[in-house]
C-alpha cells in the first residue's frame, strides 16, 4: 500500500531521529531524501538538526532541486541525491551522514575496501572512497559518478558517507552496515591482523548478491591487483589458474559461510 505524504514525512524525521541518537550526526549535520515519483522528492531542510525534525519542516523538490512546497530550504547538498536519482532508476531513498568511524578511516586515508565480514558482503559488499569534494558545490556529486553503478554505499573523503536503497529504510541499514563494518575493522587492526575472506568464498557470496539483484561484485582473480604478489591471497602466481584458495579451509568453517548466509537471506525475504 502506498504511504502518504504525512506517512513519508513521519519516516524521513523518524530515521534523522535515529541518525542523531547513535552519533552518526551532530548539530544540522546529514541530510535525507525520499523519491516519491520521477521528478518529486521528500528531503531534509538545511540548518536543522536531525534530532529535532518534524513532519512539517520536510520539504518537497523536484528533480532539479526548486522548491515545490515547504516552509524551510534544502540543503546545498541535495545536489549527491539528485546526482544519485538521476543515475540509479531503482534507488528510492538516500541518507547521508557522517558515522564517526567509518568518517574516520577516511580522513586517516584508509580504504574501508576489505572483505571481512559475511553478513557485510551480502548487505553493502565493499565501500569504496570518494575523490574529496568542496561541499555544496558539483564536486561532490562529480567524485560519485565511478562507483553509482556498482555501489550502494560510498564514502566521502572527509566527509562522511552516503547509502542509497529501494526503500529509506533500506538506505538507514546500509548506513548501519557501513559504520558497524567500519568499526570491526578498526578492531582488527587494533588487534594486529585483518584476515579478509577467502577468494573462492567471497565468489559464493557474490553470486548470491547476483541471485538478489544487488550491484558490484568480486573482480575475481584475473584482475586482482595483488594476484602474483605477495599480498596474493590465493598464493599462486599463475594468472590462468583457478582460484583454490578456500581448499584449504576446515570444513567447518565452509559451514559457518554456509549459515550466516542462510540467516541473512531470511531476514532480507522478510
Amino acid at each position: 500500500m502506498q504511504m502518504s505524504a504525512y506517512e513519508i514525512k513521519k519516516q524521513i524525521c523518524e530515521v534523522g531521529h535515529k541518525l542523531y541518537d547513535k552519533g552518526y550526526v551532530a548539530a544540522n549535520d546529514g541530510n535525507i531524501s525520499v523519491k516519491v515519483s520521477e521528478n518529486e522528492y521528500y528531503c531534509t531542510p538545511t540548518g536543522v538538526s536531525k534530532g529535532a525534525l518534524t513532519p512539517d519542516m520536510i520539504i518537497r523538490i523536484d528533480g532539479n532541486g526548486n522548491k515545490l512546497e515547504g516552509k524551510l530550504n534544502p540543503s546545498s547538498e541535495i545536489k549527491m541525491h539528485l546526482r544519485v536519482y538521476k543515475e540509479r532508476p531503482d534507488v528510492m531513498a538516500v541518507v547521508h551522514a557522517h558515522p564517526p568511524v567509518a568518517t574516520a578511516f577516511t580522513v586517516a586515508g584508509i580504504e574501508l575496501d576489505q572483505y571481512i565480514l559475511p553478513e557485510a558482503v551480502l548487505s553493502i559488499g565493499n565501500v569504496p572512497t570518494c575523490e574529496y569534494g568542496t561541499p555544496s558545490t558539483m564536486e561532490i556529486p562529480d567524485s560519485l559518478d565511478p562507483y553509482l553503478q556498482n555501489h550502494d554505499a560510498f564514502l566521502l573523503k572527509n566527509h562522511g558517507a552516503l547509502t542509497v536503497g529501494n526503500t529509506l529504510t533500506k538506505a538507514l541499514f546500509v548506513m548501519e552496515e557501513v559504520e558497524f563494518n567500519a568499526v570491526i575493522c578498526k578492531h582488527a587492526r587494533e588487534l594486529g591482523n585483518v584476515e579478509e575472506i577467502p577468494c573462492e568464498q567471497l565468489e559464493k557470496l557474490m553470486e548470491l548478491r547476483k541471485k538478489m539483484q544487488m550491484p558490484g561484485r568480486h573482480p575475481g582473480c584475473k584482475k586482482c591487483k595483488n594476484l602474483g604478489t605477495e599480498n596474493c591471497r590465493c598464493k599462486h602466481n599463475d594468472p590462468n589458474h583457478k582460484c583454490t584458495c578456500g581448499h584449504d579451509e576446515k570444513k567447518s568453517g565452509n559451514d559457518l559461510v554456509a549459515e550466516i548466509t542462510k540467516r541473512v537471506l531470511a531476514e532480507l525475504n522478510k
